[in-house]
């Protein structure tokens, strides 16, 4: 797979195919499946567990440090503002539109053709992992978490998202937390009770004004939102219970565990969180990869969105073709040339660290 043209042709064509096969969250076997004889038919030998699929490269030594490359082949439901059929994969002025063409199956095909490109190559630095995984856009437990501990060690990781080439050394992670006051049902229309609300109202305010001492350099202060609350179940009862929502993006300053043990700290209704497992990532600056980056111009950046890197317990880099703001949009497409010129870019980073 040396001729870079042919290279990029087939990874063009492969996308096309991908769009025209449905893959939401959940459903993607087809497109594993497609994934799967495709990388077979350059004689990769691949593994499959559940909708994931991964391989390595020929001339896999296990003395070696393994970069793992890894996107999704799973997509959100299609916007209902579609003016055009999600699944066609037109190719109109340089658009190749298509659900999932953006986010992420541009950055899954180059990263397919970059893995294809090093396949057969001696005498690496590195060992390279291709994980083509499922359940991206739901984080999933049956994407990427479901096959981590099957790929052997890993020693760093570039997620194809889209990101315009961009390095997006760091990315918020999320906790959404459950939290609930407690009050004394009475009769509103006397002096009885303990109204919940009122005891669940320092905390909210808390919630809008906090400011975490330590601030992220790239992403700035974790983010806290109260998105839902509940409570009441007629208009003459002082509630006793008052439930609410908060959405918290966290970063790099603190890890989620520290974030949750800080919040619980300050206010007084109870504090539960859904899950601590989607993480903020990070990479230094110095990391070889990001100065390899930095070296051809791309700039680095925070990314306020999640990818599978939140799932990943290791150095990781945002890095794709595309534009993380056609993600998710009616007529979703990536331009043509942000393929032909991604696969390329990829392996200019790439080849700096591993000859």
């Amino acid at each position: 797979m040396s001729n870079m043209l042919t290279l990029i042709d087939k990874s063009i064509t492969l996308l096309q195919e991908l769009i025209r096969i449905p893959s939401l969250s959940r459903e993607e076997a087809d497109t594993a499946h497609h994934i799967q004889r495709y990388l077979e038919s350059y004689a990769v030998k691949t593994h499959r567990k559940g909708n994931n699929i991964w391989a390595y490269n020929r001339f896999y030594d296990a003395a070696k440090p393994t970069i793992l490359l890894n996107s999704h082949h799973d997509t959100v439901k299609p916007n209902p503002g579609y003016s055009r059929d999600p699944f066609q994969a037109e190719i109109i002025d340089d658009k190749l539109f298509g659900l999932g063409s953006n986010d992420a199956g541009g950055c899954l095909v180059s990263l397919i053709a970059v893995f294809l490109y090093y396949h057969e190559q001696k005498d690496l630095r590195y060992n390279f992992c291709l994980a083509a995984t499922a359940e991206e856009e739901i984080s999933g437990l049956n994407g990427i978490s479901a096959i981590v501990d099957d790929l052997g060690r890993l020693d760093f990781a570039i997620v194809g998202e889209p990101t315009l080439m961009d390095l997006a050394i760091t990315e918020k992670g999320l906790m959404v937390l459950d939290c609930e006051s407690q009050g004394v049902a009475g009769h509103a229309a006397r002096e009885e009770g303990v109204n919940a609300i009122y005891e669940a109202m320092p905390d909210i305010e808390w919630f809008r004004t906090f400011r975490f001492p330590k601030e992220s350099e790239s992403l700035g202060p974790v983010k806290m939102s109260v998105t839902q609350i509940n409570a009441g179940s007629q208009h003459n009862v002082v509630p006793s219970t008052c439930s609410f929502v908060v959405d918290v993006r966290t970063t790099d300053a603190y890890s989620n565990e520290e974030t949750l043990a800080i919040i619980q700290q300050h206010v007084r209704s109870s504090v539960k969180a859904r899950s601590t497992r989607l993480t903020s990532s990070f990479i230094p600056k110095d990391h070889p990869v990001v100065k390899a980056g930095t070296a051809l111009g791309r700039n680095t950046y925070g990314s306020p969105t999640m990818s599978d890197q939140a799932l990943l317990r290791i150095p990781s880099l945002k890095l794709g073709p595309g534009d993380s703001a056609r993600s998710h949009m009616a007529d979703e497409y990536i331009y043509v040339y942000e393929i032909e010129q991604g696969i390329p870019l990829y392996i200019q980073i790439l080849d700096q660290i591993v000859h």
